[in-house]
């Protein structure tokens, strides 16, 4: 895979999700958007979709809403949405909404919003294709603040209860959530040691060095894996990092100015 490749691709990420910011009056989830950049263009280099139609393709479902900024450029990058689709972002009549809509024909498997509701709806579709003798991955994208549901850990016991070893989880901890840091909210402690003693296999990375997530991505083990991405909430924008307003907040058009300047310097020096 060539990383060089991967890293323009990311960078035409971040700048096409801060036009898509600007455009629209009701505010975008930049945070968790740019927290998970990185991970989804590595994580559609990698997942095997021929096409939307084709049964046996893997299947990628963010469950963590609030990451569609990452979404939708990673599915335009991928030739399943267009320029014109990204364009409607968040307007009236717009399919494409702050919490993505299942639409297969752009690639969206999975309608956005209700937290904890995507890895439970990972196990169904992980059984299913297991049960039809499929050869797919299942990928279930989480945030650490989503992981406050009680919901998240009952998928994740009958993932591993059920031998589910064709599901990938990847936990976006950004450590942040609405509200604040999740240190404070709802401390999860070691994530790691909970998902070990769950039956995964756990693997740590940088959640921003592509070199790093497509290694662990390319993985394969005969249990269920996740995959633990530490983060930065709004990274590469100096004045939303760590900012629980990034969460979901308006971008006007002088503190675009300054986010894509210093986006730019951060990949061209």
């Amino acid at each position: 895979m060539d990383i060089k490749k991967l890293e323009q691709q990311c960078f035409e990420m971040k700048l096409k999700a801060l036009d898509m910011a600007l455009s629209t009056s009701f505010g975008a989830h930049i945070g968790g958007g740019f927290s998970a950049m990185e991970l989804m263009a590595c994580l559609y280099e990698v997942a095997n979709i021929p096409s939307m139609a084709d049964e046996s393709r893997d299947r990628v479902i963010l469950s963590k809403g609030h990451g569609v900024l990452a979404l939708y450029t990673a599915l335009w990058k991928k030739g399943l949405m267009a320029e014109e689709d990204l364009a409607t972002f968040e307007t009236d009549g717009t399919l494409f909404h702050g919490h993505a809509h299942r639409n297969l024909e752009k690639g969206i498997e999975f309608s956005g919003g209700s937290l904890g509701l995507g890895i439970s709806y990972a196990v169904g579709v992980a059984k299913a294709c297991k049960d039809k003798g499929l050869n797919n991955r299942i990928y279930v994208i989480l945030g650490d603040g989503e992981m406050d549901e009680g919901i998240v850990w009952e998928a994740l016991m009958a993932i591993s209860n059920f031998g589910l070893n064709n599901v990938t989880v990847i936990v976006d901890r950004n450590q942040y959530q609405l509200d604040g840091p999740t240190a404070e909210i709802m401390n999860l402690l070691s994530v790691e040691d909970k998902l070990k003693a769950f039956g995964y296999e756990v693997e740590t990375v940088d959640g921003h060095s592509i070199p790093a997530l497509l290694d662990t991505l390319g993985k394969s083990s005969d249990n269920p894996r996740a995959i633990v991405a530490n983060t930065i909430k709004a990274n590469g924008i100096s004045f939303l990092m760590n900012n629980k307003v990034s969460h979901q907040c308006v971008l006007p058009r002088k503190k675009y100015e300054i986010a894509v300047e210093e986006i730019k310097q951060a990949y061209n020096g």
